[in-house]
């Protein structure tokens, strides 16, 4: 899986950087930093995140390579390493995207193409690569890999700028406050960082690593930041704040999180206009947010960068400032889809409780930016409550963002659908391509989010058929192997076998979804388990001991709050994890000619569940009792209906993920209903 690197060649590769002085909010004096920044030497089995040694942290992550699954997600993960990377490496290289960075070692004539955020969409596609290389060994994308990223760092330069938008006539652009606020320089360099990080927990190669920390140590630390010799300093498009921290818990060198710091704090040299302090959500003290707001995946990214400060400096206002965030996300502005980001002016949230269907905006990188900071936070307080988010955004608002078979990709994802205006929801490419290397990383660090470890044992916050082999924070070797056909059934068998015997604590989440469940061990009834908290069984364990969790998968018709108005007199159809969705090409023939708004789901009817292997890759359907309204073509009449307008017929529902994998069809998630 990886090539291996002695102590002396790994040393001889590392860059030097140059010391630097920097003052953070929280800190008396100034902090002088080392003169030279390093990766440890222990690459290997690494996780997403490394909360290792986060002193506010009380969950650490489980590394991707310690976890094998072969369930309901192996499928997935298989058309993403198999289908999504490679297609989406040829569509890269087809936009001119390496061709950029060809230009400037004088391979290429063409002119730079793509947006100013060009760069970025190479160094996630490189993070997707890194993941799947941390799960199994993959020579040949790994060869294209190592080739990619040669190309990319032979471009820095001798002071460590490194970036092929701001180049050659643009050059003095760079880092001006427009361009910090629009140009997404940082944002690049932060993509490049968590790209290069995995990549060197992947296979212990630093080189594009090294290359990252030039940029940081050469070019922004010395000349950027709150010194009398410094400039001042925006991240515009949050991003660089979480990837710096990461690069601390790769390093160890603590100026950068105190670099993260001070971006998150905002600095004051700067007049930045309250629009682009909304939009941006960044420009002033983090701890002065009071709502969600503005730039959807910017506020989730920020939100991300904010808690991986608070898990490494346990500073009370940001975590208070992230709670009040956070409920504000519960409350007011969460799909059930698990998607956010109301508005497609600004790619926006909207108001509270402004949560349109056909207009939702819902971008797959919100969805994604939402799972991460729900991870974070859930690492913070091993609090059930934030794994129920990422699971209903990983299921539904972010599975839908990539097609069935890995090559088509949405980028917003609305809650309804209507073919007839013209727009195709799924395309190979965006010239905007943040969101498909978005998923396809995802989903290749996707064993990384399934477990992690506490003092005083481990916790399990997903499920599916998959093994697990790490060990406890006392060094004891743990398996554990779960066996299930979730997300379609809601019985769970795990086996859980330690080294040696030993007590401590596995901790089940107990979906919140599920009303009632059952937990057994070694056949004796457990009982507290409680829908939205892990359930805590210690016991002492031994190689063998089994587990049997059953969840209550009886479909579930949801309302929202009154106060959201498009889904006033609708209902919402999950099942388990998985919300549902009508599409128009699944109903009887008789209602094909009729609008989506015209058919009634009848509350009181009975839901029939039926998996159908032959449909959409095989999914659970449902059925439900409901009606079509005839005729009335009149734009307003009477409330009252007249005779014969409501017929009897039968809806037909399928896994929201799975829309807009047939020819075109109007779909909808919030379904009217009636009592009758």
């Amino acid at each position: 899986m990886s090539e291996r690197f002695s102590r002396r060649d790994f040393l001889a590769s590392t860059t030097l950087a140059t010391a630097a002085v920097l003052t953070v909010p929280g800190h008396a004096k100034s902090i002088l930093t080392e003169a030279k920044t390093e990766p440890f030497s222990d690459w290997k089995m690494k996780p997403v995140m490394d909360f290792s040694k986060s002193p506010y942290a009380k969950l650490r992550q489980v590394p991707v390579g310690a976890v094998t699954i072969s369930g309901y997600w192996a499928s997935r993960r298989k058309t993403n390493v198999e289908s999504s990377i490679p297609s989406m490496r040829e569509e890269l290289a087809d936009h001119g995207r390496m061709t950029n960075f060809e230009r400037l070692q004088s391979r290429s004539k063409e002119p730079q193409k793509g947006p100013v955020y060009s760069d970025s969409d190479i160094y996630k596609w490189t993070e997707a690569v890194a993941y799947t290389l941390q799960s199994e060994s993959r020579p040949e994308l790994k060869k294209v890999a190592d080739e990619q990223i040669r190309e990319v760092v032979a471009i820095q330069e001798p002071n460590g700028y490194l970036n092929t938008y701001y180049v050659e006539d643009r050059k003095p652009l760079r880092m001006q406050q427009h361009t910090q606020e629009v140009g997404h320089e940082l944002y690049c360099m932060g993509h490049y960082l968590q790209g290069a990080i995995a990549y060197y927990r992947a296979t212990g190669d630093p080189t594009m690593l090294n290359a990252g920390i030039r940029f940081v140590d050469d070019f922004l630390l010395p000349n950027y930041g709150p010194g009398a010799n410094q400039k001042p300093i925006v991240s515009g498009h949050p991003e660089i704040e979480m990837s710096l921290i990461e690069l601390y818990r790769t390093t160890g060198n603590r100026k950068y999180v105190d670099l993260a710091g001070y971006i998150l704090h905002g600095d004051k040299r700067w007049t930045i206009k309250p629009n682009a302090i909304v939009y941006m959500y960044c420009g002033i003290p983090f701890p002065e947010r009071t709502k969600l707001e503005g730039h959807a995946v910017r506020c989730m990214y920020a939100c991300c960068g904010a808690t991986d400060y608070y898990l490494e400096t346990g500073d009370p206002a940001y975590w208070k400032t992230l709670e009040a965030l956070w409920q504000d996300l519960a409350s007011h502005q969460l799909y059930v889809t698990g998607g956010v980001g109301a508005r497609a002016e600004g790619e926006a949230f909207g108001d509270a409780y402004e949560l349109p269907n056909a207009r939702a905006y819902g971008e797959s990188c919100a969805a994604i930016g939402n799972m991460m900071w729900n991870a974070r936070m859930l690492a913070a307080t091993g609090e059930a409550r934030f794994a129920d988010v990422m699971e209903r955004a990983l299921y539904n608002g972010i599975n839908s963002g990539m097609s069935l078979d890995g090559k088509l990709y949405c980028y917003r994802n609305p809650l309804a659908f209507e073919p007839a205006t013209g727009d195709v929801i799924r395309n190979p490419w965006y010239d905007t391509t943040c969101c498909p290397p978005n998923i396809e990383r995802t989903f290749s660090s996707l064993p990384g989010y399934f477990y992690s470890t506490s003092k005083d044992g481990i916790y399990v916050h997903l499920y599916d058929t998959s093994e697990m082999n790490w060990h406890l924070e006392d060094g004891t070797g743990l398996k554990i192997s779960q066996k299930t056909e979730y997300p379609w059934k809601g019985d769970v068998s795990m086996t859980v076998s330690p080294a040696k015997s030993q007590e401590f604590t596995v901790y089940l989440r107990i979906p919140g979804w599920s009303a009632g469940n059952s937990v057994r061990v070694n056949g004796k009834t457990v009982d507290g388990a409680k829908a939205g908290e892990y359930l805590a069984i210690r016991r002492k364990w031994s190689t063998g001991d089994r587990i049997e969790l059953a969840m209550d998968m009886t479909p579930r018709l949801l309302k929202a709050n009154a106060a959201v108005m498009e889904d006033v007199g609708k209902t919402a159809m999950q099942r388990g994890p998985i919300v549902f969705c009508m599409e128009g090409l699944d109903q009887a023939e008789e209602n094909h000619g009729l609008n989506m708004a015209n058919l009634r789901l009848d509350l009181k009817g009975e839901t029939k569940v039926r998996f159908e292997p032959e449909t959409l890759g095989g999914v659970t359907v449902l059925e439900h009792p409901g009606s079509f309204v005839a005729g009335a073509p009149d734009l307003y009449r009477t409330a009252s209906p007249g005779p014969g307008e409501k017929n009897g017929t039968m809806l037909k529902l399928i896994p929201y993920y799975a829309w807009a994998n047939r020819k075109p069809s109007p779909m909808q998630v919030w379904i009217p209903y009636t009592e009758a």
